[in-house]
């Protein structure tokens, strides 16, 4: 057997495996083959999109008898067989349709490309619509699901009229820059690797072929479309999450600007969590629960938009966030749930810490100009440790980086020790002047929370990549670097948190050129991918700062 990713074998298997269970478990009983699991009257349908393509539908009907109801669909990547009852016991139908090429539906599978609004391809809101024609459904639609589950709801949300709520967990909303390419940098391991699990490992072939904000990926820039939303959603995500920016831009877009009906309506959890709810043995994740849980959440917002109940959501704030921190010091700021009306909780304003020489970072003040180079090889990356990943051949969640932060090719910044905590909330970002002898390379930054002497850890918070052939936009390349005597800007997204840097800690950014595989290395030549037998060449790359090239990390803090 060949290796997959550059992963040995086994380790592929595992994640691939890890995946599975973990979707079971989300889905319901993944491996059954008994529908009886499901106690009700049960239909099945070959319902038929636009273009005729047959998809297999499951519709299950309390066996109360009564109706016309209100109906949930789930349309689900993983599989038909699942648990409903908690649906039909509450009065609900129940739909549950496979995807394109899956499980049983026809035409060819091909990862989300038929489920939003491409001409003559919306298989999302044909489905609704052939729902609501039902005589069983008494017009009323909601939708509900997590990860690809929640991600088709997305897309066919703004395509129909008819969905009355949806229940959003784990989301992306702009597929380019929430799932393909951060920064402008394919995300190898997420990509490649479920795409394998699958079995559609050549849909990976064309999302590297658009490495490019180009039209392909408008069809899945959902924030986009918000303002053709008029469903109202539940969003549910964590800071660990892979898809972590896209809940909350699916959130602000759809309150803020969301159609009739949508905008205003919508509400947010954001919890510590990552995508498969890992934990890691170097920092404490909390055990507390937000004040609505997101089951009573979903339950609420259904009993509310698709029976009537005018009630059922009183007293559930619009924002429920975890503010995260110091997990060894009991009386540290932060570690608990907090609630708002808006996201950002409060007004912020951006504070600049600038990279300054000897590997300091200085607060609001521009230190004198300097610079520091390290050499990235593609042949030896910086392995990722910790963050938001899905696969479990990557630790996900918060790591201790002293396990990899010594290497020559990490140049390391911090402030001196915080005489008072320092609280960031909301969308963090890095701006690095940059220069390197290669044509094209990236710059990756990672914010850390270094812990006192005597505990030391040095905890991932945030990470980031860049491609500097995106540095004058995402939906064109800028022209090669002439050497290293061109000094260029870049804009580092390093997506949202909540967290409070306790008193005694210090805030760090580790920056380098790669994170595998997370990102795919850039070969330092200018060529988009790292392609078998091609060139991959070091790249001497140095980080200025100060003067006139103020490198900074920028947090959002709270005004005073």
């Amino acid at each position: 057997m060949k290796k997959l990713f550059r992963l040995p074998v086994r380790a592929a298997v595992c994640a691939i495996l890890a995946v599975l269970l973990a979707s079971a478990a989300l889905a319901g009983p993944m491996f059954s083959r008994d529908l009886r699991t499901t106690v009700g009257v049960s239909e099945y349908h070959d319902v038929p999109m636009t273009d005729g393509t047959p998809l297999a539908t499951d519709v299950y009907l309390p066996d109360s008898g009564g109706g016309p109801w209100p109906v949930i669909l789930i349309r689900n990547t993983y599989t038909r067989n699942m648990g409903l009852n908690r649906y039909l016991n509450d009065g609900y139908a129940a739909v549950v349709q496979a995807p394109r090429g899956l499980h049983g539906s026809g035409g060819k599978a091909s990862a989300f490309y038929y489920d939003g609004w491409r001409e003559g391809l919306t298989d999302g809101a044909d489905t609704v619509a052939w729902i609501k024609k039902q005589p069983w459904c008494n017009g009323k639609i909601g939708t509900t699901g997590e990860s690809a589950l929640a991600l088709v709801q997305m897309l066919m949300a703004p395509v129909t009229r008819d969905i009355a709520a949806q229940y959003i967990y784990l989301t992306p909303a702009n597929f380019y820059f929430d799932v393909g390419y951060p920064g402008g940098v394919f995300r190898k391991n997420l990509v490649e690797g479920w795409l394998t699990l699958l079995g559609q490992y050549d849909v990976s072939a064309l999302y590297r072929s658009h490495p490019v904000f180009d039209d392909f990926w408008s069809y899945y820039n959902v924030v986009a479309r918000a303002k053709d939303i008029t469903a109202p959603a539940v969003f549910m995500g964590g800071w660990y999450d892979i898809f972590q920016p896209g809940t909350v831009d699916a959130f602000i877009s759809r309150e803020n600007e969301g159609g009739e009906g949508a905008r205003g309506k919508n509400y947010l959890v954001m919890g510590w969590r990552t995508h498969n709810n890992d934990s890691s043995p170097d920092y404490k994740m909390p055990s507390t629960d937000p004040a609505v849980e997101s089951g009573d959440i979903a339950n609420r917002l259904f009993a509310h938009y698709l029976k009537g109940d005018e009630k059922a959501l009183d007293g559930i704030p619009k924002v429920q966030y975890y503010v995260m921190g110091d997990d060894r010091d009991p009386d540290a700021p932060g570690n608990e749930w907090r609630t708002a009306e808006t996201w950002p909780p409060f007004p912020t304003t951006e504070v600049p810490f600038h990279l300054a020489p000897e590997g300091l970072i200085s607060r609001d003040t521009v230190p004198p100009a300097g610079s520091l180079e390290f050499t990235f090889d593609p042949k030896n990356p910086v392995p990722t440790l910790g963050g938001a990943n899905l696969l479990p051949n990557l630790k996900a969640g918060p790591y201790d980086q002293r396990k990899i932060s010594s290497r020559p090719d990490i140049l390391k910044f911090a402030t001196p020790v915080l005489e008072e905590p320092v609280e960031t909330v909301g969308r963090l970002r890095v701006t690095l002047y940059v220069s390197s002898d290669a044509p094209d390379t990236d710059f990756t930054a990672k914010l850390v929370d270094v812990f006192p002497d005597g505990d030391g850890r040095e905890i991932n918070v945030l990470d980031g990549i860049r491609r500097v052939k995106t540095r004058d936009g995402y939906d064109k390349v800028s022209p090669p670097l002439t050497g290293p005597g061109q000094v260029v800007r870049l804009d580092i997204d390093l997506w949202n948190t909540a967290w409070v840097f306790n008193k005694g800690h210090r805030i760090a950014v580790h920056i380098s050129s790669s994170n595998y595989p997370k990102f795919d290395v850039n070969p330092n030549t200018g060529a988009d991918h790292p392609e078998p037998g091609a060139e991959l060449r070091k790249a001497q790359n140095r980080v200025h700062f100060g003067g006139d090239t103020p490198s900074a990390l920028w947090l959002p803090v709270k005004k005073s």
